[in-house]
């Protein structure tokens, strides 16, 4: 959270000491020069450092919001790089029946060949038959009489 803290102050510090044009000046007397910027910085980060020996539960709620922001985050970028990848990825799966000079130059027969789908059906007879069939029923002489 204080890497937050300390990126939003630098920036800000930055953004403040950046120089405008003669257009866009303020009203007179709300110059600031860079030592008071850089002593104003300086005691705000003093602050900021005692902030949560005086308020240890808004340190301890906000270090919690910040990880379930962080989470919300990571989940959020993983579903963007999955729509990325998504779109990116080609839409043609297996091989295709093309030579190195391109579609034109591949003959007729392989091209058909490269747009029907290849079968999904690829378990034989012997894969398909049942491995274990449980115990063989058993012949008692009581029964068969």
């Amino acid at each position: 959270m204080f890497l937050l803290v300390r990126m939003a102050f630098w920036f800000g510090l930055v953004l403040i000491l950046l120089p405008t044009g003669t257009a866009q000046r303020g009203p007179a007397g709300s110059e600031v020069s860079a030592s008071q910027a850089i002593s104003a910085a300086s005691a705000t980060v003093g602050d900021l450092r005692g902030f949560c020996e005086r308020q240890p539960d808004a340190c301890t709620v906000g270090s919690l919001m910040a990880t379930a922001i962080g989470y919300k985050a990571q989940a959020g970028a993983k579903m963007l790089y999955g729509v990325i990848s998504d779109a990116m990825a080609p839409r043609e799966t297996g091989s295709v029946a093309n030579d190195a000079r391109g579609p034109a130059a591949a003959p007729k027969s392989a091209t058909k060949a490269a747009i029907q789908p290849a079968s999904q059906s690829t378990l034989t007879p012997a894969d398909l038959a049942p491995v274990w069939r449980g115990p063989a029923a058993r012949k008692d002489s009581k029964h068969s009489a």
